[in-house]
């Protein structure tokens, strides 16, 4: 499943994949596979991006816009 949001919240914090991985422990490579769909994002590293970012974990997997906790 591809999540264009990951890509979105990533450039609005002028980082790139590697700085994303690192944040996850992980390689550049694997990251960029969940950017592009390649691979299904662990729950563990939604989780983390969604804090780091201050969004929900619906708001990266696209079931809502809005990007904070329900009214």
């Amino acid at each position: 499943m591809y999540f264009p949001r990951l890509r979105d919240l990533r450039e609005d914090r002028d980082m790139n994949q590697t700085e994303v991985a690192k944040l996850l422990f992980t390689s550049q490579t694997v990251y960029s596979r969940y950017e592009r769909g390649v691979l299904t994002i662990p729950v563990e590293h939604l989780l983390i991006l969604a804090d780091f970012y201050g969004v929900t974990t619906d708001y990266i997997l696209g079931r809502t816009n809005n990007k904070n906790e329900k009214n």
